[in-house]
């Protein structure tokens, strides 16, 4: 059997042959959930807020305004933690500390953006999650089930006579043309 991205899930409580019972219970489960959905778009609502949020500010703070006030706090700050320094360490701490003032600013923004948008993700991660876990439960069972006629027709081939050999080759053929595709959102390495 050729060995791609369609049979590299492994199934080892599946039975060998027809002989054996099966156990009852998937060993490949459905890896799509309703949290990990939601987090994936927390984390890009949260990063979409970063953005807009510092792009709003040095839209709305242009001409100097957004340096003047952040330089001034950032001072402050430097002054009041860094009293006996030498001036060159006051300044570095000055001007790390107006960084750290724009970037408090931009990282409220972006949590107020995540929790003015926590509907949205709620909703959209209840169908995403449905969605993919219908994806993904038809291309596990499919697999399961591709697998099994692999193995079956590896067993017939063992006793074949040559008729019988010409005849799985052309379904073995006819297996590889209708393989099991990968859903879309699976990325392949």
């Amino acid at each position: 059997m050729k060995v791609n991205a369609a049979n590299l899930i492994s199934f080892t409580n599946q039975p060998a042959n027809n002989t054996q019972k099966q156990t009852g219970h998937d060993d490949m489960k459905n890896p799509i959930s309703r949290s990990g959905e939601k987090s994936k778009l927390t984390k890009a609502v949260f990063w979409g807020g970063l953005c807009l949020g510092g792009r709003l500010l040095l839209e709305l703070l242009d001409g100097g305004f957004l340096f003047e006030h952040a330089g001034k706090a950032g001072d402050k700050i430097a002054e009041k933690n860094y009293k006996n320094a030498s001036k060159n360490k006051k300044a570095i701490m000055s001007l790390l500390s107006t960084f750290g003032v724009i970037g408090i600013g931009i990282g409220a923004f972006a949590a107020l953006y995540t929790l003015f948008n926590i509907p949205k993700i709620q909703y959209k991660g209840n169908v995403n999650a449905f969605t993919k876990g219908k994806n993904m439960d038809v291309y596990i069972k499919s697999n399961r089930v591709e697998k099994e006629i692999y193995t079956q027709m590896n067993e017939k081939a063992k006793t074949a006579d040559a008729t019988e050999k010409v005849e799985l080759a052309g379904q073995f053929m006819q297996m590889q043309a209708a393989e099991t595709k990968v859903p879309e959102f699976v990325k392949l390495k």
